[in-house]
């Protein structure tokens, strides 16, 4: 960084020259000690235009009696250039031994303008300068606030930044201050390394840390900005992500950055000592408070012999434990952890002290810098208030849940004293951010096909703490809208009432041949049991209706002599039952035999179309655990997601439906992270209403990859009809997988690889196999008729049931895939081939799927 002054004008020319002596300032004149004796009224002021005469004199403290010696007079020069409302200050002895104080006062700033800044807009530096329109020009706050200029432009990347303040000279001792900027290219961080570690690699260490190196498209994001507060908060990344495996003793030493300018870049090395690796020997309660029994708090401790040293399940449990001494009627306990090292046995004898805190109460809670979010949506996030027992776990608890908000950019909380010495006063700093997004979104699958969103969503409403979305999504084969809104607190508890409505139209594609059109509406309510465990209870009503296209339903196959031949199906909708009218076809003597030689839809597809529009209304809850380390990029931890659905509330159908989702991440050598993934669900037929195909599992690479969506399952054989798949009642799943970096490749291109066994099953198909009510074939499901025997020969009522395969194989696949964390959001590409597959069952071995906002 370089900055520069030069002048426009003569008055000024001598403003910013430096040399000046600490003690007497340029053009300061000190009277001898004879003056000692001179009064009040003795000084007389000359230059002053805006400045009072008494003001200036109020500045010269006289001794007893009225009277000043040279101590005083010297104070009071230095007071007055201290002020920063003069230019020049000089102290001259007149007639009779009468001082003159002669002022030059400086400038009054007319406006303060930037020229050249095109990153950093003028209404942000406008704000950060200390030099104002319409307030008094100073050489030292120009100096500060060019330095505070260059340093904004440095947190953002640009070291090459020259700023130059220039002087406008204006009649009536008035100045215009330009700051003119040459913003210099971006400085990046070229390349990061790390020395001293053997534990972890380099590459899962960059993981861990905020920073970024530079590559093709670091123009989609921020962290290969050079920022030294953010490598200096990656230290401390460093130093916790070792403490959490272990490594009690580790030592971030330092952070080196060093600007190359060969590569124009910073080089980021981080020095570390990572110290032997400790397990927990033992654990152990003690306490000082009497009556007060440490071993029942041994529930709430999530440190266990044997395990890892974890520096953050201690944090925790010390939390835990102290809210819940809290709950007990001992507001003031404190829970103190103490370790004790074998250095020979690598194990830390971990030990909870409970003892009486000092009895301090909070006086007042007082917040700064919500300038639009409200008052109480922040300390709502408190579970104390004024008068409350000061507990500082509460308090770190508050500040963790306001971060986690993601309504500010930063939030502290820090204590100041109270009015007595056992009051104290949080004092709640925030820097608020931008809530509101608007994004265009963008992808394709090969099940979906090409798809774009268009959404705009807030997560602080009208600074109340509401979120609320709106998105339209209009794709190849899926199109709808949906609205979405959440009250975080409800009636002031910590639960969230979620309302969503939705509309979605699913067409017709190589892999079913029907359409969906539902309408739905969706309350819920969310509580969080635990940190890792929470509860989601929720409502469903909603519309569904087939829909096909019509070379489907018309089974008009005798076109070329002239003959009308409608489905039963054709023949229920309004549209066919006034062809059959105006034709004069008799339906009911030939029940439309001769339509299924073109092809028809499946006879429960058939069956849903002439039901028209049905509505399902279900309760239903689900339960989640997860410990997972990071939610978008996991690599160690544990989910899992239980779900249950009642339907039968009212509406057209009834069952129960039983979900269950487990995943398992574990960390192996090299950076290799295998999961294991379990699955499994259960529909339950409800009363005497018939299950429907639509309600019924589907499967395919959700379950097994290498398979079709829909691929897998129960399938409708009939080779006149469109084999659409039918679905199951059961499925279960069970996948391994292995993830791991490409470590010829830069960190942050973002790319994994993956190698992976699926085995799964669905079966057990309990819906519609007969439609006789509406002139359909009536044969029992999968009887002795072979499909080559049923049309046209089949006369009515002979051999016409719905012949489908229920076979309970187990379909297996292996594959590989690639992963890949772009900036256009997650892509995955996967290539798996079947192993072992059910004889209808349909394969597809590529599949990719992936989408972006921008």
């Amino acid at each position: 960084m370089k900055f520069g002054l030069r002048f426009r004008g003569g008055l000024l020319a001598t403003l910013f020259m430096f040399g000046a002596a600490v003690v007497a300032p340029v053009g300061a004149v000190l009277v001898s000690s004879a003056a000692l004796a001179q009064t009040v009224q003795s000084i007389s002021v000359e230059g002053n235009r805006r400045v009072e005469v008494e003001t200036i004199r109020s500045y010269f403290k006289p001794g007893p009696g009225g009277r000043l010696d040279q101590a005083a007079i010297d104070d009071g020069l230095k007071a007055l250039i201290e002020t920063g409302l003069f230019q020049d200050v000089k102290i001259n002895r007149g007639a009779g031994g009468q001082i003159i104080v002669s002022v030059v006062e400086n400038p009054v700033i007319g406006r303060v303008a930037f020229e050249g800044n095109k990153k950093i807009k003028d209404e942000q530096l406008t704000a950060e300068v200390q030099s104002k329109a319409r307030g008094t020009f100073s050489r030292a706050m120009v100096q500060s606030d060019t330095l505070r200029i260059a340093e904004i432009y440095r947190r953002s990347g640009r070291y090459d930044v020259r700023v130059t303040p220039e002087i406008i000279e204006q009649p009536n001792n008035r100045v215009d201050l330009i700051f003119t900027v040459d913003e210099g290219a971006k400085t990046s961080v070229k390349s990061i390394d790390f020395v001293g570690n053997s534990a972890f690699s380099s590459y899962r260490l960059r993981d861990v840390i905020k920073t970024r190196e530079s590559n093709l498209l670091s123009f989609l994001a921020s962290g290969d900005i050079y920022d030294p507060d953010r490598v200096e908060a990656d230290r401390d990344l460093i130093r916790r992500f070792y403490l959490k495996h272990g490594f009690a003793d580790v030592q971030v030493v330092a952070a080196l950055t060093e600007y190359d300018p060969a590569k124009k870049g910073f080089l980021v090395t981080f020095k570390i000592e990572e110290g032997a690796q400790y397990r927990v020997g033992a654990v152990d309660f003690r306490s000082s408070i009497p009556n007060f029994d440490p071993t029942t708090l041994r529930g709430y401790s999530r440190v266990g012999v044997g395990s890892l040293y974890n520096v953050e399940a201690v944090e925790k449990s010390v939390e835990e434990m102290q809210i819940e001494a809290s709950r007990r009627g001992y507001a003031f306990a404190v829970v103190r952890p103490g370790g004790d090292r074998n250095f020979e046995a690598h194990t830390v004898s971990v030990v909870f002290n409970v003892d009486e805190g000092p009895r301090t109460y909070i006086e007042r809670i007082n917040v700064r810098g919500n300038t639009r979010t409200r008052d109480y949506v922040i300390r709502r996030e408190f579970d104390l208030s004024e008068g409350d027992a000061y507990n500082r776990a509460l308090v770190d608890r508050a500040e963790r849940r306001l971060k986690n908000l993601d309504y500010f950019k930063s939030v502290k909380i820090t204590t100041e004293p109270g009015s007595s010495s056992d009051r104290v006063i949080l004092i709640v700093d925030l820097e608020e951010k931008s809530t509101g997004d608007f994004s265009v979104s963008g992808g394709y699958s090969t099940t979906d096909g090409a798809l774009a969103e268009v959404s705009i969503s807030e997560r602080n409403l009208l600074g109340r703490g509401l979120f609320a979305k709106a998105a339209v999504t209009y794709g190849q084969y899926a199109r709808g809208y949906s609205l979405s809104f959440v009250e975080p607190y409800l009636l002031d508890y910590r639960v969230a009432l979620g309302l969503d409505l939705y509309q979605r139209t699913q067409l017709s594609n190589s892999y079913i041949s029907y359409g969906t059109k539902t309408l739905g509406f969706s309350p819920r309510l969310g509580f969080s049991l635990r940190e890792d465990l929470s509860l989601q209870l929720r409502y469903s009503i909603y519309q569904q209706q087939i829909t096909l296209p019509y070379y489907l339903t018309n089974c008009n196959n005798l076109l070329s002599s002239g003959a009308f031949n409608p489905s039963p199906a054709y023949a229920n909708t309004t549209q066919g039952a006034a062809d059959i009218a105006t034709s004069g076809y008799n339906f009911a003597a030939t029940n439309g035999l001769g339509c299924y030689s073109d092809g028809e839809a499946s006879l429960p597809v058939r069956k849903e179309l002439a039901g028209g529009k049905t509505l399902t209304s279900a309760v239903g809850y689900s339960l989640t655990y997860n410990t997972l380390d990071n939610n978008k990029n996991p690599t160690d931890g544990l989910l899992i997601d239980v779900r249950q659905d009642f339907a039968g509330v009212g509406g057209d159908v009834s069952y129960l439906k039983t979900v269950l989702d487990a995943k398992y991440y574990a960390p192996l050598v090299s950076d290799i992270v295998a999961l294991a993934h379990v699955q499994g669900g259960i529909l339950n037929k409800i009363g005497n209403t018939e299950l429907r195909m639509l309600d019924h599992f589907q499967m395919g690479p959700n379950l097994v990859r290498g398979f079709a969506p829909n691929g897998i399952g129960p399938r409708d054989i009939n080779p006149y009809d469109t084999q659409d798949a039918l679905g199951g009642t059961k499925y279960w799943g069970a996948s391994l997988e292995l993830q791991m970096p490409f470590w010829f490749l830069p960190k942050e291109v973002g790319l994994k690889g993956a190698v992976y066994a699926d085995a799964g099953g669905l079966y057990d198909y309990q819906g519609p196999t007969t439609w006789a009510a509406t002139g359909e074939l009536t044969t029992p499901k999968n009887s002795s008729c072979t499909p080559s025997t049923i049309y046209p020969s089949a006369t009515p009522g002979t051999c016409t049931g719905l012949i489908y395969d229920d076979s309970k194989v187990i379909r297996s696949s292996v594959g590989v895939g690639l992963i890949w964390q772009s900036p256009f959001g997650p892509l995955r590409f996967d290539y798996a081939v079947p192993l072992t597959k059910g004889k209808y069952d349909r394969t597809q071995e590529f599949r990719f799927g992936g989408g972006t906002t921008f």
